[in-house]
């Protein structure tokens, strides 16, 4: 069996980091087999479906690397197709003309409650025969079975049963004609050929409303697989009020793309004891059946962990080049042809211990700035009358070296010795020098980055 997974957000909101692990792990079981992931827009909510979120979810999904096949498709766009599968349960009797109004459904619950009683609502025109209907409204529910139980295997929640006396004869068709959400996902699923329905367990009750549609058509079903939800570090459901919640926000607070897949990977979903991993890896390794049914807990702390990482072994060119959609996602300046080649020549000595893209960018400083360099104030301490002088002795000795490692910590190093310090106690003047920062890569990597004439005269500016 070809697999086809599908991703189906509304874009009646951004979208979320809990969407995006859902996606991920669609694309990843996809991919991993030689199968198709598919995108499907739910944009049946008119009044609260957006042309921008619809967009957001595109370039959230693009940032993140998930492709999808083919081109994302429209839930409203085949209501009719929706209405002709709803006619069709009509005509072999699975589904029948309601003609109850809603002071008739709200009287009926109203006496349930008094009764306390079932307020599930029961059509009395389940049964009635056409001849008998009037010249009227109506909605087409479907019939549910009344009796015994229904049971569905889940690939990560085992066999999950459900009374029947608990499903409602749900609308299929609303009196106007347009379609529910719960006929036009079965029917979508059922047309794109989807084989697995991989989606959070917030969806577990819908499977049970939904397989009635597929049991009525006779159509075959796709394997399940609810995935538990996203919680914060406090146990409760993923909110704003941890942090960061939507796809965007991440990618404006820096973290790499690889990065964030890998640790949404590893949300929900295990490989042996397996925490970096690169995506070929997460292809060949990634199954249903590594699924936990616990609620991940989202931890910040090994986000940053895990993008550190990723950065440390990026190729320098692709990093580069998210660096820039970083500054062009949060609105900065972009990069001037001298600093991108700046950042080229430079990552081998940024890339280690960076966690996200601002703090790349602010070990970069030194290739970023320009002359005069303005130090920070934790910098510009460094810079007392005496390391002053010291760097006034330094740079003559620098002019005629060659510029190597070796050399130049040799050069440093003696005049360290001279002045009966260690080297370490001139690398904080160095730093204020060429960096203008306290903190900063080794002056070493920043001389060789900059080179023998501007080192020279970044020294001189400070000595003065």
């Amino acid at each position: 069996m070809s697999v086809v997974t599908r991703f189906a957000p509304s874009p009646t909101g951004a979208l979320h980091i809990g969407g995006a692990r859902t996606a991920l792990f669609n694309w990843l079981y996809a991919r991993g087999r030689g199968g198709k992931f598919l995108l499907r827009i739910e944009d049946t909510d008119k009044t609260r479906s957006t042309a921008e979120n619809h967009q957001a979810i595109l370039d959230g999904l693009t940032w993140l690397g998930l492709d999808w096949d083919g081109e994302p498709t429209s839930q409203a766009a085949h209501a009719a197709r929706h209405a002709e599968v709803a006619h069709a349960l009509l005509a072999k009797g699975a589904a029948y003309k309601c003609f109850s109004t809603q002071d008739e459904i709200e009287a009926f619950r109203e006496q349930a409650r008094a009764e306390k009683s079932s307020t599930l609502f029961r059509s009395p025109w389940r049964d009635v025969a056409e001849a008998d209907h009037p010249d009227a409204p109506y909605v087409i529910r479907i019939k549910a079975p009344r009796d015994g139980q229904t049971t569905l295997h889940d690939t990560v929640q085992g066999d999950v049963t459900f009374a029947n006396d608990q499903l409602d004869d749900m609308i299929l068709l609303r009196s106007d004609g347009t379609p529910v959400y719960m006929l036009a996902v079965v029917v979508d699923d059922h047309d794109m050929g989807v084989t697995h329905i991989i989606r959070g367990d917030d969806h577990l009750a819908n499977a049970f409303r939904q397989n009635m549609i597929y049991e009525a058509m006779g159509w075959a079903k796709p394997v399940l697989a609810h995935i538990p939800l996203i919680f914060g570090p406090d146990g409760k459901k993923l909110s704003k009020r941890h942090g960061a919640t939507g796809a965007a926000e991440y990618q404006a607070l820096g973290y790499p793309a690889a990065g964030m897949r890998n640790y949404l990977a590893r949300l929900g979903w295990s490989h042996g004891d397996d925490e970096f991993f690169s995506d070929a890896q997460a292809k060949e390794w990634f199954d249903l059946d590594g699924i936990g049914k616990s609620p991940a807990r989202f931890d910040f702390k090994k986000l940053e962990n895990i993008c550190g990482q990723h950065i440390a072994v990026a190729d320098d060119a692709a990093l580069l080049h998210e660096l820039q959609g970083f500054l062009a996602a949060t609105g900065a300046e972009p990069l001037t042809g001298a600093q991108n080649d700046g950042m080229l020549k430079a990552m081998y000595c940024l890339k280690e211990r960076a966690k996200t893209f601002p703090e790349l960018i602010e070990k970069a400083h030194f290739v970023l700035t320009s002359r005069p360099i303005v130090a920070d104030e934790k910098a510009a301490a460094q810079l007392t009358d005496v390391f002053r002088g010291i760097l006034g002795e330094l740079t003559p000795q620098l002019q005629n070296a060659s510029w190597s490692r070796d050399i130049l910590e040799g050069i440093v190093a003696s005049t360290a010795e001279a002045h009966d310090m260690k080297l370490g106690k001139l690398a904080g003047p160095l730093r204020a020098a060429l960096a203008g920062r306290a903190v900063s890569p080794s002056v070493f990597d920043m001389m060789l980055v900059l080179g023998h004439d501007e080192t020279i005269a970044r020294l001189q500016d400070a000595s003065r």
